[in-house]
């Protein structure tokens, strides 16, 4: 399979602009109504202050470095995100596969990068929206209640694995650019997820784990597991 690919070279995520833009006019507007509104400017500095704080951490959030994988790809499972590897357990997975398979989890905290990438070269076979609950994202339900999205993905060997975005107790708003049919490779974003979320991946049993419980993981360069 050809590796051509939409590389998109940006520092700051395009689904943070209307987030940052209006942050900044909010802020500014505020800090600009305190500083003319009394006589007394230790309340603005304060203010000025926070409102830096809060924007940086904003910009933090919608961050979105640019990474490739660099390395041969046949066979390998990369992480899909930054984050921390909360569970790696075998599971019945019962709205696809209808089977047993190996689940390994990603919780991403608020100040983890939240943009996604496919974890395998491949051509997308299924992606699906299950609207739900938000709970914690690291709680076991969180992967079937949770508001999620799932993409199935077919590697060129026939491999079928599962990549599911899940939405947390913060996170409103789940983004899948896949689409049925077409081809996707390692160094592509699948998406974003904004605030603190967590991304699932489910693959064959027999698969060869390459990450352990509690380890951090790089989106685009840890290597979660080999396929057989």
């Amino acid at each position: 399979m050809g590796r051509l690919k939409k590389l998109k070279k940006i520092r700051i995520h395009h689904e943070g602009t209307h987030i940052l833009i209006g942050s900044l006019i909010l802020l500014i507007c505020i800090n600009a109504a305190l500083y003319y509104g009394i006589e007394c400017k230790i309340p603005f500095y304060l203010l000025a202050l926070a409102s830096i704080v809060v924007y940086a951490l904003i910009i933090n959030f919608f961050r979105c470095p640019i990474r490739l994988f660099g390395k041969e790809t046949e066979k390998i499972v990369v992480a899909p995100a930054d984050g921390k590897i909360v569970v790696i357990e075998e599971v019945d997975e019962n709205e696809y596969f209808h089977d047993k398979r190996i689940m390994i989890s990603i919780f991403m905290s608020l100040i983890n990068v939240h943009a996604n990438w496919y974890p395998v070269d491949g051509t997308i076979k299924s992606v699906s929206h299950q609207n739900g609950k938000f709970m914690k994202a690291w709680l076991p339900k969180a992967s079937t209640d949770n508001e999620r999205s799932t993409v199935i993905i077919e590697t060129p060997e026939g491999v079928e694995i599962m990549t599911r975005q899940i939405a947390g107790a913060m996170a409103r708003r789940i983004v899948t650019y896949a689409e049925v049919g077409e081809e996707c490779y390692i160094d592509e974003h699948m998406g974003f997820i904004k605030f603190g979320s967590r991304v699932d991946v489910y693959l064959p049993l027999g698969t060869d784990i390459r990450v352990t419980l509690g380890q951090l993981t790089t989106g685009n360069e840890t290597v979660l597991a080999y396929l057989k």
